[in-house]
């Protein structure tokens, strides 16, 4: 079993998680938002698009970074060995702001998003294929907010930030929606 074949079946499980349960919700339960400065289920789900998107395509940079004998990184590996919930808590304040690049930023319908979102795993599965063989701590593709984590962490990372908003949707819905 190639090495991250665990850590890919729990983001597929968590991505699964999520879109089941944002599917549940009608177009209008999808946008509604008790506050401005709250997300609504599409824009947690946008979100979730472009953050992935960009930690994808960075985690693809870096690993041919390193077949080309350079580095994306230079610096303390201050989260060696760590698990991601770990780094979370020493590095997240209680409501971060996000970077402009994950921001959502353009609605539309949740179906639209649903489907880009769900689409992701088939560049991730690809990449893990493409690193079966690697030195996963020796790829570090850092975070915006986290800073350095290696593919392994990076992998970690999709799966807690996919559960992270589908507790926020879930928390919105229960404040908002009754499914009696």
């Amino acid at each position: 079993m190639p090495q991250l074949d665990p850590l890919l079946h729990e983001v597929a499980t968590a991505r699964t998680r999520y879109i089941d349960e944002v599917s549940k919700l009608t177009e209008e339960q999808a946008h509604w938002k008790p506050a401005p400065d709250v997300w609504s289920a599409v824009d947690n789900t946008e979100h979730l698009y472009w953050a992935e998107h960009g930690g994808i395509w960075g985690m693809w940079r870096a690993f041919h970074a390193k077949q080309a004998g350079a580095s994306l990184w230079e610096g303390e590996r201050v989260h060696l060995g760590l698990p991601i919930e770990t780094i979370i808590e020493r590095t997240w304040q209680p409501k971060e702001i996000v970077p402009a690049i994950a921001a959502p930023r353009m609605g539309g319908p949740s179906a639209f998003w649903l489907s880009a979102f769900a689409s992701l795993q088939q560049p991730l599965s690809a990449l893990a294929t493409a690193l079966a063989d690697e030195d996963l701590e020796a790829i570090i593709h850092p975070h915006p907010l986290s800073g350095p984590l290696d593919i392994r962490q990076r992998f970690e990372f999709l799966r807690f930030h996919i559960d992270r908003h589908r507790n926020q949707v879930l928390a919105l819905v229960e404040g908002a929606f009754s499914y009696q």
